[in-house]
């Protein structure tokens, strides 16, 4: 009961945001971040070391951006992004590095609906959203097969990208048609049987 009352003093927010939280931590994998590591380790070799097997480890590993930084540079071969990557306990440091990384991956062709904030991993609010990060520039490095992914690439899912979009384009004319012609029907119809203006909304307004 003290917890409780204790929670409902420091307001609504505090148990809504906790509760957001615990979701997003529920979404984080571990078996994935089993997979992520061993992918990152054998695309930059051991020098990156290894984390601390839990969320926690995962999240101080890749804090720096360093690892981050390697890890992109080592799928472009030659056209390395990032020219100097540094190790520095300086939060504003780490947290440049990160946004390198995030740049270099969207360039890269990771869409930017599948690229994590760099709060996310730097202040550990979404540490799932990192995970999706790295499995879609996975996929990404698979699909391109440029020869400068390293792992098995069964770890990822190939992105169809060229289908899909052929696809779309068809569905869309198709949709297009329908629309027009949904349009077209509608017009007459709806207004024939339409009372005044006021009363519908006030049908809407009221429910």
């Amino acid at each position: 009961i003290a917890a409780l009352i204790t929670m409902a003093n420091r307001g609504p927010s505090y148990g809504l945001t906790r509760e957001v939280q615990s979701k997003i931590d529920k979404k984080y994998d571990p078996e994935l971040e089993e997979r992520l590591v061993e992918w990152i380790v054998a695309q930059c070799g051991s020098g990156v070391g290894r984390p601390e097997p839990n969320k926690t480890g995962f999240q101080n590993w890749l804090k720096d951006g360093c690892v981050l930084c390697e890890l992109i540079n080592s799928l472009c071969g030659a056209n390395k992004p990032i020219k100097t990557i540094k190790s520095s306990g300086m939060a504003f440091k780490q947290m440049e590095q990160i946004s390198m990384f995030l740049r270099a991956a969207e360039s890269y062709g990771v869409t930017k609906t599948d690229i994590f904030q760099t709060v996310d991993l730097f202040e550990g609010k979404d540490l799932a959203a990192v995970q999706r990060t790295l499995m879609s520039l996975g996929s990404v490095a698979v699909t391109k097969g440029d020869g400068n992914y390293k792992g098995d690439p069964s770890w990822f899912h190939k992105k169809a990208q060229e289908n899909r979009r052929e696809f779309s384009e068809e569905q869309l004319k198709e949709g297009q048609s329908v629309i027009g012609l949904q349009m077209g029907t509608n017009k007459g119809a709806s207004q024939a049987g339409m009372t005044g203006y006021g009363r519908p909304r006030q049908i809407i307004n009221n429910p």
